[in-house]
């Protein structure tokens, strides 16, 4: 019974480190909607229209990032839009993290050097799944011009 509690635990755990990674994208839309969901309801939305306001402004909150980040052509914009979804989810990440190793991490220093680690992880898994949907061109954002090589036998040719 010991063994079959402690697999349980282990795949909870596994489940919910999961569940954390693929929601760190909808730290900042989940932020906004709360905010404005919270804003419409003190100024007498009512709960069904402030519910409704804070998805509807969630949503659109995560496909404005996504698009911007899609259609953006400067190197520039891109890393700020990702770094506007990144801080809040690595925020949340450094927190998750910092009270699951209060299960079992005693130390002080140990419990805040899994919480940064937590938090660079969620914050960078949230900065690559914002950054998927964006088409590089490596020599045209870097602004490296690609030099190619003449053919051997037109240059052989010429002279």
């Amino acid at each position: 019974m010991l063994a079959l509690g402690l697999v349980l635990n282990i795949l909870a755990i596994g489940l919910f480190c999961w569940v954390i990674f693929a929601l760190a994208v909808y730290a900042l839309p989940f932020f906004v909607a709360l905010s404005v969901g919270m804003w419409a309801f003190r100024h007498g939305a009512g709960v069904f229209g402030a519910l409704l306001i804070g998805i509807a402004s969630g949503a659109l909150t995560l496909a404005a990032g996504q698009v911007a980040v899609a259609f953006s052509r400067s190197l520039t914009l891109r890393v700020a839009i990702a770094t506007a979804f990144a801080v809040p989810a690595a925020i949340a990440g450094y927190h998750v993290m910092f009270a699951l190793s209060q299960i079992g991490v005693p130390s002080l220093a140990w419990r805040e050097a899994f919480a940064c680690v937590g938090a660079v992880c969620i914050g960078g898994t949230a900065w690559a799944r914002l950054t998927i949907f964006a088409k590089t061109c490596p020599s045209k954002s870097v602004g490296v011009v690609e030099n190619t090589p003449r053919p051997v036998l037109t240059a052989v040719t010429h002279e």
